[in-house]
């Protein structure tokens, strides 16, 4: 067995660590915690806390995180972890494990996603069989991935399209833009699309306004949209607009015909905002190609541990997938 069980499964944010465990190959992962990333020096330091006090401890671990990956290292993107496989596995004395990226992760939870486990938006055609898939959507970052199927294997394409400078679209925004702080000198779809994101949206949009700084963290900004009518709420309802806007140029970009999955730790809080019609006309609006995005279904994760049931299922039949094991395993 590549992966000798118990198998602990690790989703590492730049905000939040999530831990699972799956007894056997093909149980359900059973969930553990959660802790705060900026909590701890590093992976083993975090991982002892969780683990502390169960009678069952893991052989092996297959870890995500939000970060490039590079063979069994990888570095956060908005965190200062750097993630060492070979060392890390020497700390907490396993015998073997992986490292993914977080959305990469995301995308091989694709097909075991059961249906409580998703929202659709909008009505669509069925996605077409062995189509391309595409998972997106912001948390602490943007992250973004491809599933394709390669001679019954499957095979999951990382991405930092998040990072693509991102301009924009009507006379609202074209207002806006001037006013938006620069994310390392520049707009992208993350600097807009993410919980940091939010909080340069509403700040433009108050300088755009002439009106003082306030200084709200992306918390205060979704509740206070939730609860009631503000600028708040319109902030909120332009993520959703954003959002719809880069999905659809990355489903074109993908030709995901598998359809897109929006997921990420930002828009289940919102999604009683969710508009379907109007999410729907952003997405769809790419003369020439409109019939194209009009025929990709969207839909929406509303579990925060998707990305754990889809490396339990690695776990499990790991020949299943296309997975450069011989760079990428601890051990």
């Amino acid at each position: 067995m590549l992966f000798p069980h118990p198998l602990l499964l690790c989703d590492i944010g730049g905000t939040n660590v999530r831990y699972s465990m799956s007894a056997e190959p093909g149980a359900p992962a059973v969930f553990l915690n959660r802790a705060k990333t900026h909590a701890f020096p590093g992976l083993a330091q975090a991982t002892r806390a969780a683990l502390g006090g169960l009678p069952v401890k893991p052989r092996s671990m297959i870890a995500c995180a939000a970060g490039p990956v590079s063979g069994p290292r990888l570095k956060l993107t908005n965190a200062d972890w750097l993630i060492d496989g070979a060392q890390t596995a020497a700390e907490l004395g396993l015998e073997q494990g992986l490292t993914l990226n977080d959305f990469e992760a995301m995308a091989y939870c694709l097909p075991v996603l059961a249906r409580d486990d998703v929202r659709l938006i909008g009505q669509t055609p069925a996605p077409e069989r062995g189509g391309p898939r595409l998972v997106l959507g912001p948390g602490t970052g943007l992250g973004l991935s491809a599933l394709i199927e390669v001679d019954g294997r499957l095979a999951a394409i990382p991405s930092e399209g998040g990072h693509v400078d991102f301009g924009p679209l009507g006379a609202c925004e074209e207002q806006l833009w001037p006013h938006l702080e620069r994310a390392h000198g520049r707009i992208t779809a993350e600097a807009v699309m993410s919980g940091p994101g939010l909080e340069r949206l509403h700040a433009a949009r108050l300088a755009m306004l002439g009106r003082a700084p306030q200084n709200l963290t992306a918390a205060q900004i979704t509740k206070a949209g939730i609860q009631a009518e503000g600028l708040e709420r319109e902030i909120l309802r332009l993520l959703w607009n954003l959002v719809a806007r880069f999905a659809g140029d990355m489903a074109l970009a993908f030709v995901a015909r598998g359809g897109v999955t929006l997921a990420g730790g930002v828009l289940p809080r919102i999604v009683s905002l969710l508009e379907d019609q109007t999410f729907r006309a952003a997405f769809e609006d790419k003369a020439p190609m409109a019939a194209l995005s009009a025929s990709i279904q969207t839909r929406l994760i509303v579990t925060d541990h998707a990305a754990l049931s889809g490396m339990a299922a690695i776990g499990a039949a790991p020949e299943r997938y296309a997975i450069d094991y011989s760079s990428r395993l601890w051990r």
